[in-house]
């Protein structure tokens, strides 16, 4: 326990005087160093949090969450009726899909032909965003749905009509022939990730198997999960459903990408903690010359009866409350930043001409930012974990001092 006696002269030390100036600079550093490092460390992880939830978001919005695909036979129907699935997903949907170039007056270029039968199309996230623009959310035969960035690129509109050569051919008298086909453009959809809106295209199911050669043996199976979060348990749920088939998540598809964030998440915690640790070492500075200008009061305290248990709380109590103090404060800072990044980020873009978030680097259109109070949680435990340690020793030393030789020269 704390007495009386150890916290008035705790908050006694805390306070300045003009002879301190010195002390009181190394203070206010040390409390300074501690904030920001704080602040700066949940700001990161903010936007790092939300970035990595904005793209996963994308992603899966592009992308069933689990896709069942065949090896050599048609994934077994019946299946699709089985309680197990019913209960974990949201939508089933047949898809198929095929490459195929793309040719206009213009320019050429490769592009990645996805099918849905006519009804599942509307279904489809990606189509109820929106963005998306179209009166038929349907995707017909003979009509088709492309991205955004396809659409300036080719400068196409809704109506016109372009032509499709398939990767497939036809025999004829003279060989084979590659297929081609007209097609016309029904909807626009945007993804918010450009290499999605510039290379894929949207058409009916029966449509594409015709004019690809594909059979209905080759369909795949796209599960849409009514609780995406737990995908591992889910997927092993439905491999056990299909247990001749190929089961994949869009974790598995991107597996190498979210590694590679949480590998950078983790680092830039390791390094930003470093200002953290850096900022408290000034608090032994701070606490060491401190106990350097309080030798006399040390000795007179000790001459009058204070124990050295006291005198170790009370050095140790002025560290803490600097620390405590100084991460609280840097909580708030971190946190208010982190909810208005976006305006900042806009304010400085504006005010100095940079362009700070470019959406063709991060394929987000704005700077996203997701406030864990778990982490924030966290790193507050290890900022008070770090002050109590660099508390301990200048403590230590101050309850040490030998009363009678500090007082010998006064």
């Amino acid at each position: 326990m704390i007495s009386t006696l150890e916290k008035e002269i705790t908050f006694r030390f805390l306070k300045a005087r003009k002879k301190d100036g010195f002390l009181n600079v190394i203070s206010i550093f040390s409390f300074i160093g501690i904030s920001l490092g704080v602040a700066v460390l949940i700001i990161v992880m903010s936007v790092m949090n939300g970035f990595r939830t904005e793209l996963i978001n994308k992603i899966v919005g592009f992308n069933s969450h689990i896709t069942v695909s065949s090896h050599d036979k048609s994934i077994d129907y019946l299946n699709l009726k089985n309680k197990n699935l019913e209960l974990i997903s949201e939508n089933l949907i047949l898809s198929n899909s095929s490459e195929a170039i793309i040719i206009s007056e213009q320019n050429s270029k490769g592009v990645l032909l996805r099918g849905y039968l006519e009804d599942d199309f509307s279904k489809l996230k990606l189509i109820n965003n929106k963005n998306f623009v179209g009166q038929d959310k349907r995707i017909r035969k003979n009509f088709i749905s492309i991205g955004k960035e396809l659409s300036f690129t080719l400068d196409l509109e809704i109506g016109d009509n372009i032509t499709i050569m398939s990767s497939s051919g036809v025999e004829t008298i003279i060989g084979n022939l590659p297929k081609q086909k007209s097609f016309t453009v029904l909807s626009i959809f945007e993804s918010g990730v450009a290499d999605f809106d510039n290379n894929v295209i949207f058409l009916n199911l029966n449509t594409l198997e015709e004019f690809s050669n594909l059979s209905k043996d080759d369909r795949n199976l796209e599960i849409y999960l009514k609780k995406p979060q737990n995908i591992e348990n889910q997927k092993n749920i439905i491999q056990n459903i299909f247990p001749n088939d190929l089961v994949f998540s869009w974790a598995d598809m991107n597996q190498s990408l979210f590694s590679a964030l949480k590998v950078e998440r983790n680092v830039m915690f390791i390094i930003l903690s470093l200002i953290i640790i850096v900022a408290a070492f000034n608090i032994i500075s701070g606490l060491t010359i401190l106990v350097k200008n309080k030798t006399k009061d040390i000795a007179i305290l000790k001459s009058i009866g204070v124990l050295n248990n006291s005198i170790i709380k009370i050095f140790f109590l002025v560290g803490i409350i600097i620390g405590s103090t100084a991460t609280f404060f840097g909580i708030l800072i971190g946190i208010t930043f982190s909810y208005y990044v976006e305006n900042i980020r806009k304010f400085i873009s504006s005010t100095f001409d940079l362009t700070l978030f470019p959406e063709e680097i991060y394929f987000l259109s704005t700077m996203p930012s997701e406030i864990n109070f778990g982490s924030i949680f966290l790193i507050s435990i290890c900022s008070i974990f770090i002050t109590i340690l660099v508390s301990i020793f200048p403590a230590m030393k101050a309850a040490k001092l030998d009363p009678v030789k500090s007082l010998k020269y006064e």
